[in-house]
Parts: structure tokens; sequence; C-alpha cells
């Protein structure tokens, strides 16, 4: 199966062998992680700068139209204050020239009205392509007009009327190209870009470096000593964890835990595999010690004495049912699980044959409830069945309950839940916290904690579910869950 990319490659992809000194590798810098980080950067650091320059643009628009106006006021104002006759049509043009104007018109508002101060203008102005009001329109008008003069703007007239900045009573209207205004704003515009590529630059290259030394390094090592314990998990160092708080220092406290309960894990089932092949050669060898058991057992059948006659079908039943066992483990370590012999079963009568495996471990007066309703019937491998409530039953049993009551019901759809219900101790916080664990979840002395793993297996190969419903000092209660 193929492995998903990742932002690093490694000495092993290349046909060396891994160790505990592998060492991952940066990707190249276009498919890193930091890259990204790097462009993602410089892209939000100029998104933040086109928020920023867009209201400024039109800021400097306006700015340069309310000073204009104010020129045209002041050259208007100069000629009112000169003597009679000194304005000649060339000093009208020159002064028109040095505003880059057409015409000049101010009014001044009073008492009286509006009043004509001066009027400066060619004797054949060209008709203007546009017309702006600076009183008028809001922000977004502004910046739409603003974007409108640096696409538009370099070969219109317009007309600009607005309040002089130099009196408010005072109103001047020109006519004048916005060539140069648009020539200007696209001057601060390149001024805006190249800041905003520069602020970029350095603002993406300051996160870059601490990113790269806060995170990127930090799970350069974790990577490496991931990739060495799976190569060897058994002898890969352990990672060196740092006193880091924060997700990094979270992630290396947990990859050491989760390392040091695999190598825990690991070593369990080398242990159980140990066993299992003693415990193949074992079952061989009590399989022929059965047999030989089963053949005495048969000669006691034919004994007189009544007390023997009625103990030997319970003892031949009981070694049969060892001699299976030991050949179904024998099987199951040469082929796997061996599949289920189903059949409809009374479970009324087949919990009824679970006092028989339970009774050596129950106390004087101690009680097996069999409170199955008559009738009701599942599709199972009966011995294995009967397995999962002598398991639950011996367990409940040896704890010290006093009784064991057993109960069942149709659920529907096919289905039949089994409650088993005792009045014991309740089980211990360790047992509980490893239930269906073998070797993990018991607490008594000698025990294996193999009943609950083996009822757990039986019922889930039979396409059911068991769960622990409660337990406490009262009593502990399971649930059995199978198709019908």
């Amino acid at each position: 199966m193929s492995q998903p990319p990742t932002i690093f490659e490694t000495r092993g992809e290349a046909g060396t062998t891994g160790g505990a000194d592998q060492r991952p590798r940066p990707a190249r810098f276009q498919h890193s992680l930091s890259a990204r980080l790097l462009l993602l950067t410089i892209f939000f650091v100029m998104v933040a700068e086109i928020l920023i320059y867009t209201p400024s643009i039109a800021r400097y628009r306006l700015n340069w139209l309310e000073d204009k106006l104010g020129e045209g006021h002041l050259a208007a104002l100069a000629v009112v204050a000169a003597s009679e006759g000194m304005v000649t049509e060339e000093l009208e043009d020159e002064l028109l020239d040095d505003l880059a104007a057409y015409v000049v018109d101010v009014r001044t508002s009073s008492y009286a009205g509006e009043q004509r101060t001066y009027l400066l203008g060619r004797v054949m102005p060209p008709e203007p392509d546009h017309i702006v009001f600076l009183d008028q329109g809001g922000v977004f008008d502004l910046i739409l007009d603003a974007f409108d003069t640096l696409m538009n703007g370099a070969e219109r007239v317009i007309r600009v009327d607005g309040t002089s900045p130099r009196d408010p009573a005072t109103r001047v209207m020109m006519i004048i190209d916005e060539g140069p205004l648009c020539e200007e704003m696209l001057a601060f515009s390149l001024r805006i870009l190249a800041l905003s590529i520069i602020i970029s630059l350095i603002t993406a290259s300051l996160v870059y470096m601490a990113l790269h030394w806060m995170m990127v390094r930090p799970v350069l090592r974790i990577t490496g000593r991931m990739m060495a314990f799976r190569e060897n998990p058994a002898d890969s160092q352990p990672l060196a964890t740092t006193r880091r708080r924060d997700e990094v220092g979270v992630a290396e406290r947990e990859l050491v835990f989760m390392q040091d309960t695999i190598r825990a894990t690991l070593g369990q089932r080398e242990r159980l595999a140990t066993l299992g092949t003693a415990m193949t050669k074992i079952n061989h060898d009590l399989r022929n010690i059965l047999t030989s058991a089963s053949l005495l057992s048969e000669r006691l059948a034919a004994s007189e004495d009544p007390q023997v006659r009625r103990v030997v079908p319970m003892v031949l039943d009981a070694i049969d049912r060892a001699a299976a066992l030991c050949s179904r483990t024998l099987d199951y370590s040469r082929e796997g699980a061996a599949p289920l012999s189903r059949s409809p079963v009374n479970l009324r009568a087949l919990v009824e044959l679970g006092v028989r495996d339970v009774a050596p471990v129950m106390a004087e007066g101690a009680v097996w409830d069999n409170a199955v309703p008559d009738g009701l019937e599942v599709s199972a491998d009966a011995k294995e069945l009967r397995r999962v409530f002598s398991n639950l039953g011996r367990n409940a049993f040896e704890a010290g309950a006093r009784r064991v009551t057993i109960g069942a019901r149709a659920a529907g759809d096919g289905r039949i839940e089994i409650e088993m219900r005792d009045d014991g101790p309740g089980l211990p916080e360790r047992a509980s916290r490893h239930l269906f664990q073998p070797f993990a979840g018991s607490v008594r002395s000698g025990g294996t904690g193999l009943g609950l793993a083996i009822a757990r297996e039986v019922v889930v190969r039979h396409g059911g579910s068991i769960a622990l419903l409660e337990t406490g000092p009262t009593g502990t209660a399971f649930r059995v869950d199978l198709p019908a």
C-alpha cells in the first residue's frame, strides 16, 4: 500500500536501510511547509496593504483636488487685489497655465446672496468629459471615483466644483485636465506597492524564521524518532521531551507515551506467542490424557453403585468438552479459529447446562437463576455459546456472588438480548479499566483474565456484542446481544 505524501523525503526512500540514526531531510523548498507559510504570509500582508491602499488612494485624490481648488481661489484673490487694468490677457493665460486649468470661477456667499469674485478663463475652453462635486458622495463613492480616475483619467477633461479649503463661504469651480492627477496617483500607487512588497518580505521572513525555529525543527526531530521507532521499536532511543507547554510539547509527550505503550504491547504479544507455542504442546499431550480418562470413565458407567452411575455422565461430559477444547485450540494454532457449527438452540436449556460448569466454584446456598423464557431460540454454536454463560457465571461466583440471574427477551429486528446479573461486590477499578483484555483485567490471585476475553470473542464471532451495563457494591450486570 502506498504511503501518503509528506513534506519530508527520507534516506529510506532512496534505498538505504533505516535505523536509529536515520534522520528526515527537509523536502525541496517549494514543497515544504515553510515555503507555504512564507507565501501565505506574503499574500496576507499584501491583502492587508490593499485594504489600506484603497482608502488611501481615494484620500490622495480628494486632497489633490482640494489643493487645486485652493490654488484657484488664491489666483482669483490675487487678481481681485491687483489694480484695475493690470491683469492683461497674457497675464491671465499665464495664471491659468500655472494652475494647469482652463477656467477658474470663484463665487462667495453672503447675506446678499452668492456673488462672483472673479472669473479666469480662456476664450474657448473645452467641454468637460466628467463633473466632480467634492461636497457630495460618501467613502465608497470616493473610492470608486479614485479607481475611475486611474483607469479613465489619462485623457479626460473634468470640471471640479467644491468649497474652497481656504474659505468655507467660497465655492470654486475649475475645468482642468485629469491627466496630471492620474499620473500622480499612479506614482503614489507604485510607492505604496514597493513599500508593501518590502513590508511583506520582511514580515514573511521573520514569520518564516520564527515558525521554522518553533515548529519545523521540532517536527523534524519528532518525525526522525518516529521513523527510527518504526524501523526498530524495541531498541530505538526514546524522544527527549522538552518543557514546552504548547501543542508541540503535548505532541512530544504523547509520542513518548504511545511508544511506551506499543513497546509494552509488543512485549506482551511476544510473551503470548511463546505461551501459545507452549500451550499447543501441552494441549496435544492433554488431549491424549483426556482420551484415556474418557475410556476409564466409560468403564465406571458399568458400575452398580448408583452414586457412581449418577456422576459418570457429568464426568464424561466434562472430559468430552475438555478434549474438544484441546482439539479446537490445536486447530486454531494451525489454521485460525474454527468455523461455527450453527443450529437452532433452545436458550433456556443451554443456560440450564451452564450450572454444571459453575457448580465447582459455587458456594453452599448459591443460586443459578435461569429466568430465560421457554421457547426462545437462537441460531448459534451451542458448545461455544455455552462458554459465554459459563465464563461470566464462574467469574461472578469466584468474586463472591451468591446469586446469578440470567434473563433474555426478543428485542425486535431479529435480535435477542440476554442479561446476566449477579449480587457480587462489583468489578474492581483495574478490571473495569481493562475489561475484555486477556491477562490484564484479572485481580484475583492466580487469575488470567481470559474468561471475559473468551466470552467477547465468542459473542463477536456469532455476530453479536457484549457490554458491561453496571457494576458496584450491589452487583454487576452484563448484556449480550445476539442475532436470532
